[in-house]
């Protein structure tokens, strides 16, 4: 059973940085830290030196523990990571080369060549990204997924992969099994591909090596995690059938709960599986606050949305995707950032930015509804962009639903609350999220400004269906909910 007084740590495998939450039972935060990663962008490519994950995670952990109270208790970690990135790696879980990142593009054919297969995976799926890597370095080594490196590293030892990330590999999460026909038709060597696990199942503990350089006590229970956007959804509390978090960080996720699959023949929307055996569906868009930094990489957010208010809505209508392709709420490889209209100013087009990310949102709202899913729980914003009041606010106007925010909007409190439902092994992950999460603010949205982006967003909805990436179906069921709230029936 797990220790009462005990903390529990969190990592977060970020795009931009690793950050490690020391979190109690109650969702005291004992200690942060954090340290940034770069990466290297050219086209559809994406990668990151993995090397550097780890180098990120001594300074994080570091930091976190050394501002807790001296002498506290560590129950145990678990870790998240982007959802679809992978590398190889050989026999000891050294990587033998750069990791490809959830949305680097290069295995669009490979891709293709696994639908024909019967998979149903998108373009930037850790799946295609492995027979692209095959192609590039050949048989003999071993697929890892982002937070497998980093548990290779504490534990001395590869570890089975979770699940949660295996999904995106083409795991199948109803049968408990790697597809093996598919797989040996396109040539996917046995030995490829690691076991999987649960998340929440023990993996190992800390080394003594390990502690040495990141500062987590030798010994630590080291659990399986899950995918960031699903370590967001712990955090949010939202693991209730109905309820439902939007992520914003430098993409969007909308990760929902409910007992039974979200059916989707296209694979936009997919669906994880809690560590209870219940369903956890949502997507992931290309939509997201990295088009801010993308388009005004020098700007203060705060002064910037101060000056945005003028403008609601904006002169323009964008849907702002921040690398070339799309998928969720449609599948567009071919799909690029997009503006209707010319903003008068930096503020404008700023405005035009903030309100094209709730109008994503939107849409994904509305494809879920389209698909059949519970909508009638809570909605929860988690991921940087919620530390934005004013981003926060516009959200919920546009969408015309309340929304709640968490004190803490990271990542790495949903692995925190996972690893101490994993150690104690009793209860249920919704009650130890519950317990964990604090709600800071609850938005409602403001009378008639909801009525005021009705018009961008049918705008957005015509130009996205008149250049054939969003459904003809999908765009008319839009347009019938235009006067409803996104989470309404």
């Amino acid at each position: 059973m797990a220790d009462e007084g005990a903390a529990w740590l969190g990592v977060d495998l970020g795009t931009q940085s690793v950050r490690v939450l020391l979190v109690t039972a109650d969702g005291t935060v004992l200690g942060s830290g954090s340290a940034p990663l770069t990466g290297r962008r050219d086209g559809v490519r994406h990668e990151q030196d993995p090397l550097r994950w780890w180098a990120a995670l001594c300074t994080a952990s570091r930091a976190a523990l050394g501002t807790a109270p001296p002498g506290t208790p560590v129950g145990g970690l678990a870790v998240c990571g982007t959802s679809g990135t992978v590398l190889l790696t050989d026999g000891s879980g050294r990587p033998a080369g750069p990791a490809l990142m959830y949305d680097d593009g290069r295995a669009a054919r490979e891709a293709a060549r696994a639908r024909e297969a019967g998979l149903a995976v998108q373009d930037t799926w850790a799946l295609p990204k492995a027979l692209w890597l095959l192609g590039e370095y050949g048989p003999g080594l071993r697929l890892a997924h982002q937070p497998d490196l980093i548990i290779a590293r504490l534990t001395g030892t590869p570890p089975p992969a979770d699940s949660s990330h295996a999904l995106k590999t083409g795991y199948d999460l109803e049968r408990a099994s790697w597809p093996e026909g598919a797989l040996a038709e396109l040539g996917v060597p046995e030995d490829l591909l690691p076991d999987v696990v649960r998340p929440g199942t023990l993996l190992g503990e800390v080394g003594p090596a390990a502690a040495d350089a990141t500062g987590i006590p030798a010994g630590t229970p080291v659990l399986a995690g899950m995918t960031d956007g699903c370590a967001a959804q712990i955090a949010s509390g939202a693991l209730r059938p109905g309820s439902w978090n939007s992520v914003l960080g430098t993409t969007l996720v909308l990760k929902g709960a409910a007992r039974d699959p979200v059916r989707d023949s296209t694979g936009v929307v997919y669906n994880h599986r809690a560590p209870d055996g219940t369903w956890l569906p949502g997507g992931a868009s290309s939509v997201g606050a990295g088009a801010l930094a993308a388009h005004f990489p020098d700007a203060e957010p705060a002064v910037m949305d101060e000056r945005a208010g003028a403008f609601e809505p904006s002169t323009a209508v964008a849907y702002p995707l921040v690398s070339p392709g799309e998928r969720f709420p449609f599948r567009a490889p071919e799909a690029a950032f997009l503006l209707l209209g010319d903003p008068v100013d930096d503020a404008d087009r700023w405005a035009a930015l903030l309100q094209g990310v709730g109008l994503a949102e939107r849409l994904c709202l509305d494809y879920l509804h389209h698909l059949g899913a519970p909508l009638d729980g809570p909605l929860t914003f988690t991921g940087g962009g919620a530390r934005s009041p004013y981003w926060n606010q516009l959200r919920a106007d546009i969408l015309g639903r309340p929304a709640r925010v968490p004190e803490q909007t990271e990542p790495a409190l949903g692995m925190a609350a996972l690893a101490a439902y994993g150690v104690s092994g009793a209860g249920s992950l919704a009650g130890v999220a519950e317990r964990m999460v604090r709600v800071r603010t609850v938005l409602e949205p403001r009378p008639g400004r909801t009525a005021a982006f009705a018009e961008p967003y049918a705008r957005l909805v015509d130009a996205l269906r008149d250049r054939g990436w969003l459904p003809a179906p999908v765009a008319e069921h839009a347009r019938a909910r235009l006067h409803l709230d996104a989470g309404q029936s």
